[in-house]
């Protein structure tokens, strides 16, 4: 299991954590988290009283919560226990340290924006747009990427219809268009434009975005007009509807001489803010 290795800075300190390349998750040092929250000057005790005391109250986090070796402060891989994004988040909730409390204020923020998003939908796209302006995008790319959204909701919605399930079989179909348009896998694609946890949507050119809409809206109408049955039949038809938008892909890439899918990705546009992605 390929896995990479990083340090976070979390304001003056270092939080250990590690990409899990399989999984696409980031897992993060307990023990680094909980000296910085509470400057404990024992944070493995801390750890352990606290540990203790989430497990007699039933709390499943900390009952999933695994070890992993890591890189100890005297240069040798030692076992410690870690947490991944949402187990930390569950973990800093039972914190009581003033340091824990702005991130407790941001949960509960995010939390009540995702009621207000799902009440009235139209604010969440506003939400989108700010945050995507803030990061320097165009308006132009932003319009696109929104409409990218209306559209993947819309194949969704018929995935549903059809029985095919949340999760893994979401994935799987996905990545049955996105190998048929592009020649790659999922994974793959995120690789060549060096992403982990980003949206590779988010990391598309305007072409790019483009096609991959033309995949998934093909393959909804497809979808609708054959009303497939099982799993299978809809993942022959996410490889059709992926194929057209390939072939397409293909006739502009022999009529300009440039390769579509590509490495680039916003992080690695220069002046981003003047810029759109073509």
């Amino acid at each position: 299991m390929e896995k990479q290795t990083s340090i976070k800075l979390f304001e003056t300190q270092k939080v250990r954590s590690l990409w899990d390349d399989e999984k696409e998750k980031w897992y993060f040092s307990i023990i680094d988290v909980m000296s910085v929250l509470t400057e404990s000057v024992d944070a493995p005790a801390y750890w352990r009283k606290l540990k203790q005391r989430l497990k007699e109250e039933g709390n499943e986090t900390v009952t999933n919560c695994h070890a992993l070796k890591m890189k100890a402060p005297d240069g040798k891989m030692r076992m410690t226990d870690v947490a991944d994004t949402e187990q930390l988040f569950r973990l800093i909730q039972s914190v009581p340290s003033p340091k824990a409390e702005p991130f407790k204020l941001w949960l509960a923020k995010m939390g009540r924006e995702r009621i207000d998003e799902i009440e009235d939908p139209e604010i969440g796209f506003d939400r989108l747009m700010e945050t995507y302006l803030k990061k320097g995008y165009s308006k132009e790319w932003i319009n696109q990427r929104l409409k990218s959204i209306e559209v993947r909701k819309e194949l969704t919605d018929e995935w549903d219809k059809r029985g095919v399930k949340k999760g893994q079989e979401y994935a799987i179909l996905t990545d049955e268009i996105t190998k048929a348009w592009t020649g790659i896998t999922t994974k793959q694609y995120k690789q060549l434009k060096d992403l982990k946890k980003e949206n590779l949507r988010d990391h598309m050119t305007n072409l790019e975005l483009v096609l991959n809409m033309l995949a998934e809206a093909t393959t909804t109408e497809i979808s609708k007009k054959k009303a497939p049955k099982t799993f299978n039949e809809s993942k022959i038809i996410a490889k059709q509807g992926g194929t057209i938008a390939g072939n397409t892909r293909k006739e502009i890439e022999a009529k300009t001489g440039d390769k579509i899918v590509t490495g680039k990705n916003a992080k690695s546009l220069e002046n981003k803010k003047n810029k759109e992605l073509e």
